[in-house]
């Protein structure tokens, strides 16, 4: 076997092998394993203004921040100031959602495993004052509730901005500096921030924006995630900090210095499935769960403006991986290089289903448009395969900001009835679903963890 540092030396020029083909700026990679770190900075943090990446470098690590605030949540749970079943109301008597009956029963368990049931991908900007986030909370009164509270799994960032306000309240701070307390300084983490002025006097990386229709590459502008959805997605680190974090939760749940942050229990709850969800993966409380070869993998992924991140941790290998990248197309260097990652450290090869040969007349009733707030996802019937294409709407990291790149197409393979994965290409691995109305007919396509509605024609 060859030394790991050499392993992972290979590693590192797999990545900018890859980084080339894709058009990704930028990459730093960490890697934890067995007692060992190592990180690696790839490219350049900006086209416009070029400096090396290291592991220093900070990133936007966009919805891993969920797990932050689960985090923050379950230290409350152990000081018995948060309860994950006692309905929000308690904390928050004023919250108006646009469905009364889910205003009056959704609990903390339903936002930290996306189980509201209200549109999910709603961000605006409300200003850096300290009122924003309670400023986008009185926003959720006006989005719609597309399923019943803790029926159906969609992913949903407004619920976090809910989360985030009952911390503030329950601990009568600012989001971001409540979870400063709770969970970076407790953490040793001294290069994990939200502020653009915590940022700007350190190296830090620059999305962009790679349109494969034009063949073309840009920066994308705004940079900084808007304080209102700090929540969702507004953490900001380095590759040497989120393996810290990795750390700390394939731990005992102390800090560094041997502090007690929290209980086992809690650990074990954040990591244990609280929903199925049809495609080889349960919900954890913020993390998703994926056997790997019977090995437990707990991972999150995150995505801003031309941003994208990747945290995957294997607590039964001691093995954690971090990727973060400055590109759109970030998306699929991170799903390739996760898979090789695995596997050339681990020996483990995620179990990719057996396709199921549809013929025409039994794709046809799937085709159509599904809408949803970001995006319509259109599948189309080319050459016997079932193709789909994703259009942006726009709307992120303001309701009027628009549409980033059309993505390429790709193509779905049914392996069981009403499910399907990508096989090859754009979106390797991921899975689709149709759920279906009592009658039989198709309600939704959940694909990219969004239920998306059937556009009758």
């Amino acid at each position: 076997m060859m030394p790991r540092e050499l392993k992972f030396r290979r590693f590192c020029e797999v990545i900018a092998e890859t980084q080339e083909r894709l058009c990704v700026p930028g990459v730093a990679v960490g890697l934890w394993y067995e007692g060992q770190e190592y990180v690696q900075g790839l490219g350049i943090t900006s086209i416009e203004h070029s400096l090396p990446v290291t592991p220093d470098t900070l990133f936007q690590v966009g919805s891993i921040t969920k797990t932050f605030v689960a985090t923050a949540v379950m230290r409350l749970v152990d000081q018995h100031k948060i309860g994950l079943d006692i309905p929000i109301r308690a904390y928050l008597p004023d919250l108006q959602l646009a469905d009364d009956e889910t205003a009056h029963a959704v609990t903390m368990r339903h936002l930290l495993t996306h189980t509201g049931g209200w549109l999910g991908d709603y961000f605006n900007d409300f200003g850096d004052s300290e009122n924003a986030l309670a400023r986008m909370v009185q926003q959720l009164a006006g989005l719609p509730q597309l399923t019943p509270l803790g029926k159906i799994w969609s992913y949903n960032n407004a619920g976090f901005y809910l989360a985030g306000r009952l911390i503030e309240v329950v601990t009568e701070l600012p989001f971001e500096a409540a979870i400063k307390q709770l969970v970076f300084d407790p953490l040793d983490l001294e290069m994990t921030c939200f502020f653009l002025a915590d940022v700007i006097t350190h190296r830090f990386g620059v999305g962009h924006l790679v349109d494969v229709r034009q063949d073309t590459i840009t920066v994308a502008r705004p940079w900084p995630v808007p304080r209102a959805s700090a929540p969702a997605g507004g953490v900001i680190s380095t590759v040497k900090d989120l393996l810290k974090y990795a750390r700390f939760h394939m731990g005992d749940g102390r800090s560094p210095d041997g502090e007690c942050v929290l209980r086992r229990e809690s650990l074990a709850e954040m990591q244990s499935p609280q929903v199925n969800i049809r495609g080889g993966f349960d919900m954890g409380l913020t993390w998703f769960i994926e056997p790997i070869n019977g090995a437990a993998c707990i991972r999150h992924g995150g995505a801003t403006n031309g941003q994208m991140a990747e945290l995957k941790i294997i607590p039964s290998r001691d093995f954690a991986l971090v990727l973060l990248t400055n590109s759109n197309r970030g998306g699929d260097l991170i799903a390739e290089m996760a898979a090789y990652a695995v596997q050339e450290f681990l020996g483990l090869e995620a179990c990719v289903p057996e396709p199921i040969q549809l013929n025409e007349d039994r794709l046809t009733p799937y085709l159509g448009c599904y809408d949803s707030a970001l995006g319509i996802m259109e599948l189309t019937l080319q050459n016997g395969q079932l193709i789909g294409q994703l259009f942006p709407k726009g709307g992120f990291p303001t309701p009027d900001s628009p549409p980033p790149p059309v993505p390429p197409p790709i193509r779905l393979v049914f392996y069981q009835d009403d499910a399907v994965f990508v096989p090859e290409g754009s979106a390797k691995g991921s899975f689709g679903e149709f759920l279906r109305n009592p009658d039989g007919s198709i309600a939704w396509f959940r694909f990219g963890g969004r239920v998306r509605a059937r556009v009758e024609d």
